[in-house]
């Protein structure tokens, strides 16, 4: 059970070794799997400073981003860190840490704005938006330094965020393609795809991601990690670079339902700069207190929405994910669920069918990108909208259009809308009434459920996504040696032995701390992101060892 390992391991990291000099050294941490607590024991045991812990992830993500199996998951890191850690190693010291996270380095998704003063770009992968100088730091940025969490950098991303065009996941102009590291060139899937694959194999403590519709639950997924796609609303989204202020949301990408809840209680809550914010509940819950109990699933009622989203000829799932759900399914029963099969969507087909939630997107994505160029303090480009973004694009072409990465055909479908309107208001409406009302909300109340659960792939993203609600994912498998390999984009495959695959649990809006809990117990029991590790080239060598007092 995972408790025990955490339990174990911080023991760990209290024992000592002793070496054939007869030195005594603290054991640490092993940084591909390292959580938070780990390390915020061994900082406070004073085994190595935050500056170190700091140096030893740069040395990593050097050793494999763009050299080796070239994963390409960072676009930058920050100048400013090492500078940073000192200071709380500092503060640590004097005064005692600010939060779990007080020295923690954190990589943040390109489309997260930080201060240019710290000397890292926010482009969301365009060079468009290259020397950019953002008015402030992103809201849940605010909430990281005020927890004294040190930013590590800037991840790579679907340009973006996956609204340019058809393009591959996982390739910006800036940043190349991005692959998964379970698989040479698999596909880490997107749009938060940097994240996913640096959180994998220990490129930082902790990543940051952002959804629309599955951009953090697919490459959770892909990448064997957990990731909270949170209710819109309960993070602030000031400050990212949009698509829609309807559907996006800010959440973590981590190795551990545990640092997932860490990270969600410190990032989550109200911003005056997110007027979504405002409606939430409050007081912002702490989310660690969903980790108390690895019998959560005992005596709940779990439905499984069979129609269209186990259906292979719909969704384009290999079959193995189903094999697998079912196991999950018996797991979840052994763990004490009434598991509910069927618990239907009755709004199921139309949404396969619905065109609502890209027209609802095309509309906004206009609107909100113009008002994000509006508001830079600079831009050297020169783009100050859409229409100019794309004939950048057409100007640049060996940045922005390489061969067999030339589309834009979404941002050129968003830059003919016309505006808010009261067609649009009606598919909005719609969308709420699909996912919601006659989808998650309808099948939790028909049934008497307290979740849903699902597959991570194929449509599952959907209806929580025009809804607005909440997907907390967890590792479930791995595809097996004799998959069919098959080409995700011109540089990428999917699916391919060894490739991981995730269980999302889903509910209704603000129900974070349910799905936790359920997806904590689910990952004690099963422990299956530990049961295999990325190929040898793309797992980094460096270790803390090799850092302390260099």
């Amino acid at each position: 059970m995972r408790v025990l390992r955490v339990v174990l391991l911080l023991v760990a990291s209290f024992s000592v070794t002793v070496d054939a000099a007869s030195d005594v050294k603290p054991a640490l941490p092993d940084l591909y799997e390292a959580s938070v607590t780990e390390l915020q024991a061994a900082l406070d045991a004073g085994h190595f400073t935050s500056v170190e812990l700091v140096k030893a992830y740069f040395s990593r993500i050097d050793e494999v981003n763009l050299k080796g199996p070239e994963l390409r998951a960072v676009l930058e890191t920050n100048p400013s860190a090492l500078s940073q850690a000192a200071t709380l190693d500092k503060e640590r010291k004097k005064s005692g840490k600010r939060s779990l996270l007080h020295g923690i380095p954190v990589l943040l998704k390109d489309n997260i704005a930080t201060i240019a003063t710290e000397g890292m770009n926010t482009t969301a992968g365009s060079f468009s938006l290259l020397g950019s100088v953002v008015p402030d730091d992103a809201g849940v940025v605010k909430r990281l330094r005020k927890a004294g969490a040190i930013i590590l950098g800037k991840a790579n991303l679907s340009e973006f965020a996956h609204f340019r065009g058809n393009l591959a996941s996982g390739w910006s102009g800036r940043g190349g393609q991005c692959t998964n590291a379970y698989f040479p060139h698999a596909d880490p899937c997107g749009s938060s795809s940097g994240s996913g694959v640096a959180a994998s194999i220990g490129l930082a403590a902790v990543t940051l991601g952002s959804e629309t519709d599955g951009s953090i639950t697919c490459p959770s997924s892909n990448n064997n990690l957990v990731g909270i796609k949170p209710t819109v609303g309960l993070t602030s989204r000031a400050g990212v670079v949009p698509i829609s202020n309807h559907q996006d949301t800010i959440g973590p990408m981590v190795r551990s339902v545990s640092d997932a809840a860490i990270v969600l209680s410190i990032i989550a809550g109200p911003d005056p700069n997110d007027n979504f914010t405002l409606a939430q509940p409050t007081p912002v819950p702490d989310f660690t207190r969903a980790l108390t109990n690895p019998n959560a699933l005992r005596g709940r009622r779990i439905g499984v929405p069979r129609r269209v989203f186990l259906n292979d000829g719909v969704t384009g799932n290999d079959p193995f994910v189903n094999v697998a759900f079912q196991e999950a399914l018996e797991t979840i029963k052994r763990l004490g669920a009434t598991v509910v099969d069927p618990a239907d969507l009755p709004s199921a087909d139309e949404i396969v069918v619905s065109d609502n939630e890209t027209f609802v997107l095309d509309v906004d994505f206009k609107i909100q990108l113009n008002a994000y160029y509006a508001a830079l303090l600079k831009n050297p480009s020169g783009v100050r909208s859409l229409a100019q973004l794309i004939q950048f694009n057409d100007d640049n072409l060996a940045l922005e259009e390489p061969p067999r990465f030339e589309d834009q055909s979404q941002l050129i479908e968003s830059e003919a809308t016309t505006g808010m309107n009261s067609t649009c208001f009606a598919a909005l409406a719609f969308d709420k009434d699909l996912g919601a009302t006659r989808g998650i909300d309808a099948a939790l109340k028909a049934h008497q459920l307290d979740a849903l659960v699902l597959p991570a792939q194929g449509f599952t993203t959907v209806p929580a996504a025009i809804a607005g609600y909440p997907i907390v994912t967890v590792p479930l498998g791995f595809y097996p040696s004799n998959v069919t390999i098959a080409l995700a984009g011109p540089e990428t495959v999917y699916p391919a032995p060894g490739v991981p695959f995730g269980l999302s649990f889903l509910g209704t809006a603000f129900s974070e701390m349910e799905l936790i809990s359920f997806a904590f117990a689910y990952e004690q029991k099963t422990q299956t992101r530990l049961k295999r590790r990325a190929f040898l080239e793309a797992i980094p060598k460096t270790q803390l060892i090799d850092v302390i007092g260099k």
